[in-house]
């Protein structure tokens, strides 16, 4: 009797379970895949695809999804009479830029050291997210960024990966390594002060001897970083240190790319004085980045080597103008004024010479957004525009590791491309005034409006 009643209660517990709850559909285990999205068409009258050095008129690219699946003339692409049209036909259209220094977290109106005790992690990360939205505005679909606090770029090239933001497609580094006393530590405050997120780490940045090395360079890459920085040389924007003497030795250096390469990671080296660049060449790192005072042996180096030169000749105007009205010291003032017209006559013989050149402007000493900025002066000191164009996307696109993805216009490609009203071949300061950006087949802007939904 006893069984029988639980019984009972089982079934009227089961039975008024089934009355409470909605009814489900049942679930197919072998569901068909879903559509694929319909094909949107791009008309470019105009188009540049950093695949060479030269233009093509009236192109169609067909978007599906994320990718391009294909370009071709005008006449060759029947486009339906009810297809998503975008109808550049009166622009320029080129590759999504790409710049391979940046620092998202940091503002250019920004520069009293106080600031460095007293903005917290959080201060960072709302910056990293308008200046993100910011370089993306501008057409730079693509940033590398070198330098944040532990992990803010990770965080936020997970964050904009998701959708949850609006940002360009991000390489992301940890802090970069400096040894004590250098160009990324804390300096010319008392001892006890101290503004540390992870002390027992010494904030995954600070490194003395090759032992040390190796374990940042792993810890980083246990938190998800896509590349090392590290700190060769003393710099601009520090206290006490001079920008062309060199700060981690050669061992360091080599700890650190042997490290990073054997994970698959490429290694920065910022690094403004002759022997320090030197040094981080014969390590084996993939780029230079400043480059300021570079020496014949050290681009004959760098040509051979194959190491990109990543420099950022347009910031100088900036710190000599503007940022001495947000606090820079006179102390940073002097040191720029000792490195910026040689960083420019250096770069020109590194590109008179061959050396490989990749687009990286330093945005965060100057405002975010104003990245294009940069090729009027790499023309002005030697380059082609389309040889200054091609170093922020095809040359760029192989730096940072992203060719098969990234960085020219072709078939399975993303679909990162932008326009602009100029043939930016004849005058490159077209590229300051973007009209439209489309980053993975979606258009974030659009100021020509000509998007309609016939032919």
């Amino acid at each position: 009797m006893t069984r029988f009643r639980l019984v009972l209660s089982y079934v009227l517990l089961v039975g008024t379970l089934a009355w409470c709850v909605p009814s489900a559909k049942a679930v197919d285990p072998f569901p068909d895949p879903p559509s694929p999205p319909p094909p949107v068409y791009v008309k470019a009258g105009h188009l540049f695809d950093a695949t060479s050095d030269n233009l093509r008129d009236k192109v169609v690219l067909v978007i599906e999804g994320e990718r391009i699946t294909r370009i071709a003339p005008a006449s060759d692409i029947a486009i339906p009479s009810n297809a998503e049209v975008i109808d550049l036909s009166r622009a320029w259209v080129l590759p999504g830029l790409i710049d391979c220094h940046t620092h998202l977290s940091f503002r250019a109106d920004q520069y009293d050291p106080i600031l460095e005790v007293k903005l917290t992690p959080f201060d960072y990360g709302f910056y990293a997210v308008v200046n993100a939205a910011r370089t993306l505005q501008a057409g730079f679909t693509s940033v590398r960024d070198v330098g944040s606090p532990p992990f803010l770029a990770v965080d936020l090239r997970r964050t904009i990966d998701e959708g949850f933001i609006p940002g360009p497609r991000i390489v992301a580094s940890g802090p970069p390594l400096s040894i004590t006393g250098g160009h990324g530590d804390l300096n010319g405050f008392a001892p006890a002060v101290s503004n540390s997120m992870y002390p027992a780490e010494r904030d995954f940045e600070i490194v003395d001897g090759p032992d040390q090395v190796r374990h940042v360079v792993r810890a980083q890459v246990k938190y998800g970083v896509d590349v090392i920085k590290i700190l060769a040389t003393g710099g601009v924007l520090s206290q006490g240190d001079k920008p062309g003497a060199e700060q981690l030795t050669y061992e360091e250096m080599k700890a650190a790319v042997e490290e990073a390469h054997r994970t698959g990671r490429k290694v920065a080296a910022h690094a403004h004085g002759a022997e320090g660049i030197k040094d981080a060449v014969r390590a084996g790192v993939d780029s230079i980045e400043h480059g300021s005072l570079i020496d014949a042996e050290g681009i004959a180096m760098m040509k051979s080597h194959g190491t990109y030169l990543v420099a950022d000749i347009y910031n100088d105007d900036y710190i000599l103008g503007k940022a001495t009205e947000f606090g820079l010291p006179q102390e940073n003032v002097d040191k720029e004024k000792m490195l910026g017209r040689l960083q420019r006559e250096n770069f020109s013989k590194a590109a008179a010479t061959g050396v490989k050149i990749a687009f990286g402007t330093d945005a965060g000493v100057y405002p975010h957004g104003d990245n294009a900025r940069q090729f009027r002066y790499m023309v002005k000191f030697g380059m082609t525009p389309a040889a200054a164009i091609r170093s922020a996307t095809s040359s760029a696109a192989d730096l940072i590791d992203r060719a098969r993805d990234l960085g020219t216009l072709e078939a399975g490609k993303y679909a990162d491309l932008i326009a602009v009203t100029a043939n930016p071949l004849d005058h490159v300061e077209a590229l300051e005034h973007v009209a439209f950006v489309m980053k993975g087949g979606k258009v974030y802007k659009d100021e020509l409006a000509a998007k309609s939904s016939t032919r």
